[in-house]
């Protein structure tokens, strides 16, 4: 018998899906924060939840488990290093769903998934300052003769 074994297909073939649920689970883990449709937020959810379970048991299998689910060395560093330090002592939990609000071209329901107690800076992580950039238009260029 294959009694609760479905899951939400989000009408993409089975690599699609695995690639997407990657991608969104790198980009929760950088960011702490996503905007997402809520089909979406609402399978990624048990992942991340697992990936943070995962990591707080620091062992070598624990984090090539990591690294097999993430692909990407520096968000299983956060996992392991900050994420799972953050919620020691919660036992579950560790994500959000806010939703809001549709999407303006086709309606979509969308949603808001965030880790609880987040660093509100991790948003701005790829964002330059705007001093940094005027700074680097004013450098004088100079000709090479």
């Amino acid at each position: 018998m294959r009694h609760k074994l479905g899951h939400k297909k989000l009408n993409r073939t089975s690599e699609h899906r695995k690639a997407l649920i990657k991608n969104m689970l790198n980009s929760l883990v950088k960011y702490e924060q996503i905007t997402t449709t809520l089909p979406k937020a609402k399978v990624l959810r048990p992942q991340a939840e697992k990936l943070i379970t995962i990591g707080k048991t620091d062992t070598l299998a624990n984090t090539k488990r990591l690294v097999s689910k993430l692909q990407n060395i520096q968000m299983v560093n956060k996992i392991r290093k900050n994420l799972s330090k953050r919620y020691e002592t919660r036992k579950g939990g560790y994500t959000r769903i806010i939703k809001a609000g549709y999407r303006y071209g086709d309606n979509a329901p969308m949603a808001i998934i965030e880790f609880v107690d987040r660093d509100l800076n991790a948003k701005r992580i790829d964002k330059k300052n705007k001093t940094e950039d005027k700074n680097k238009e004013q450098a004088p260029i100079t000709k090479k003769s």
